[in-house]
């Protein structure tokens, strides 16, 4: 009874937005460092630069990485590498297209019976330091003395001296990365020593003030790497930047017993389709296990390029110009590129690596740049994102890659900061709390037992209610949850950084927005908001107009179809957007189908018409109304 009421109504202690306590004094993670970097005989910049690669210095309250890494140093734990994948329990059909029927369910995939050594970084820590491993895993003092010794035993493996020169140490922080290919450690190696280079300061997630002093003349000797015995680069066919580690491992198409086929359309864009989407994902399983799932043709979805968590490695599957079936939305699969990133929504992984966000980063500005794709957050979507195809499809939608996602930073990666734009009054807001210290209430995050607490976990989302005050029950979405619930697979009541709004109301420290057809308020005081201006281009229904459709993709009319090629009729989802309700502007859309219902691309064709959309921020997830429904307004 008690989690039944705690899903519906919050209780204001659990969801007050507080930092976490920290073990240590402000600035002992300083003090850590340079003990352990006297101790061991590390550079202190060295030590300094790899965990900010890993960590950026933030403890993560104990919990493990998405690849069973702990602490400000990301050691590794094999005891918590749950060997889990739950791509396959999904109910959404990834393809997101009706005219074809579904293929048979996908059988569960096998994990490997072998654990890496790149998993294995704790225990020799602890053999290294005498620390219990437990410690090692919850305190940031004994987890960096623990990186410490690591570095130091690299450096000795390599026949290297232990120089006080950073610049000696390249072939260490390299084979700290735990890579297994030349490329993914030598970018490991040189994003710390770029890091090094700038130098970098921040207030950690546990509330410590650490500085990097800039070494801006900092060259590594590269020479030590050659000692690492790794694979050579496998870059034939990729689509990366240079700068980064990529190696291509194709899918495959195969047509199987049944008729269907598997796992991608072969297609030629942007010729006959211009990209308007990346997709940013999370496995929901590892990166091994993921990636043979995605080059297997009998399973039944697929994804252009999979990241590695622990170094950012990039695996490639399919040519931006095909289609993959990994949105769940077949209008957004065509005009779509998808990125899997190695981690679990909530499940063993509380947070992701900054060499992941980094080459991630570094590869969506590459593919912006190559195919147009304006880096706004009405165009780099989460799957979490993404509409249903039609009122049944809605509640089957993936929810990934879920509030821990740290879209704020992810913008500053990519170039692109998610700055105010307008005035304390201004009618559109961006939804921006402080990523270190927005730590709101969840459930759910034990799939073993799914009714306990999360623990307090930094998160880029703000809870919706319906009235301003925080034990107003949360808001509901019809065609999920209603009311919402505090699940962290739930997101019928949640904004997220980077999403614009409407604003619908004010009142004191609350802010209400227009979501999904109804008002919604969230704690947004001055002194420390969670919400910044953001003026542009809204939509309301025309004059005359009580209700407007709102859809989950934009099809032509059915006038545009040719005779061989059935007519997909434009169905509404199940939401209201009434008169007086205003949505913010994203992008605009002309109708489009493609057609692709076999396997040879020759039956291939695209549907083009005359219908006007306009992309909306309607929800969590965006949407589409018809441009002759609404007017478009300055706001």
């Amino acid at each position: 009874m008690r989690r039944a009421l705690i899903a519906v109504i919050a209780l204001p202690l659990l969801l007050t937005a507080t930092p976490a306590t920290a073990a240590e004094e402000p600035g002992d993670r300083q003090q850590a460092f340079a003990a352990a970097a006297k101790e061991f005989q590390v550079p202190e910049s060295v030590l300094l630069g790899v965990s900010y690669l890993e960590s950026r210095w933030d403890a993560h309250a104990g919990l493990p990485s998405a690849d069973a890494g702990f602490g400000p140093m990301h050691l590794t734990d094999a005891a918590a590498y749950t060997g889990t994948n739950h791509h396959h329990e999904s109910e959404e059909d990834a393809r997101g297209d009706e005219s074809r029927p579904l293929p048979p369910a996908d059988e569960p995939v096998q994990q490997p019976a072998e654990i890496p050594a790149s998993l294995r970084t704790l225990e020799k820590a602890a053999e290294l330091t005498g620390e219990p491993r437990e410690k090692l895993r919850s305190d940031p003092a004994a987890n960096i003395r623990g990186g410490a010794a690591l570095l130091a035993a690299y450096q000795k493996e390599l026949g290297a001296p232990l120089s006080g020169d950073p610049a000696e140490w390249y072939g260490a922080v390299a084979k700290y990365s735990g890579a297994t290919e030349q490329e993914a450690a030598r970018f490991f190696a040189d994003e710390v020593y770029a890091t090094i280079r700038e130098g970098a300061e921040r207030i950690t997630d546990d509330g410590h003030k650490v500085t990097l002093p800039p070494l801006p003349g900092l060259e590594p000797v590269r020479r030590w790497l050659e000692k690492l015995g790794l694979k050579p680069p496998r870059r034939d066919g990729v689509e990366c930047p240079p700068t980064i580690s990529c190696e291509w491992i194709p899918a495959r198409q195969a047509t199987r017993p049944d008729g269907s086929y598997g796992n991608f359309d072969t297609s030629d864009r942007p010729w006959n389709q211009k990209v308007d989407y990346i997709i940013i994902h999370d496995m929901e399983g590892y990166f091994a296990p993921s990636v043979r799932l995605g080059t297997d043709p009998n399973y039944r979805a697929s994804w252009h390029y999979s990241l590695r968590s622990s170094d950012g490695h990039i695996a490639q599957h399919i040519k931006t110009e095909d289609v993959g079936w990994q949105a769940g939305n077949w209008y957004i699969n065509a005009k779509s590129i998808g990125l899997e990133h190695e981690g679990f929504l909530a499940e063993g992984a509380a947070w992701y690596t900054e060499a992941m966000y980094r080459t991630s980063a570094k590869l969506v500005r590459y593919l912006a740049l190559k195919h147009l794709v304006p880096l706004d957050r009405a165009h780099i979507l989460g799957h979490d994102n993404v509409p249903g195809t039609l009122p049944t499809t809605v509640r089957g939608m993936h929810e990934d890659p879920g509030p821990f996602w740290d879209w704020a930073h992810y913008f500053e990666l990519l170039g692109k900061p998610l700055h105010p734009f307008g005035g304390p009054k201004s009618e559109s807001i961006m939804i921006k709390p402080d990523f270190a210290t927005n730590k709101p209430y969840f459930f759910g995050c034990d799939r073993k037992q799914p009714a306990n607490d999360c623990p307090p976990t930094s998160a880029s989302t703000v809870w919706l209610r319906t009235e301003p005050r925080h034990d107003a029950p949360l808001v509901g979405d019809i065609g999920k949850k209603n009311p919402g619930t505090y699940s962290v697979y739930d997101h019928s009541a949640r904004a997220t950084t980077g999403q614009r709004y409407v604003v619908a109301d004010r009142q004191g420290d609350w802010t209400a927005i227009w979501y999904l057809g109804q008002k919604a308020w969230f704690h947004n005081p001055a002194g420390n908001p969670t919400a910044v201006p953001s003026m542009g281009l809204v939509v309301t229904p025309k004059p005359g107009l009580a209700t407007v459709p709102v859809y989950g993709r934009a099809y032509p009319e059915q006038e545009a179809y040719p005779a061989d090629i059935p007519y997909q009729p434009i169905t509404p989802l199940q939401y209201t957007f009434s008169a007086g309700e205003k949505y913010t502007l994203g992008a605009v859309q002309y109708g489009e189908y493609y057609r692709a219902v076999t396997i040879d691309p020759s039956t291939h064709k695209v549907v083009r018409g005359k219908l006007k959309y306009y992309q909306i921020q309607f929800g969590h997830r965006v949407m589409f109304v018809k441009a002759d429904d609404v007017v478009v307004s300055w706001g």
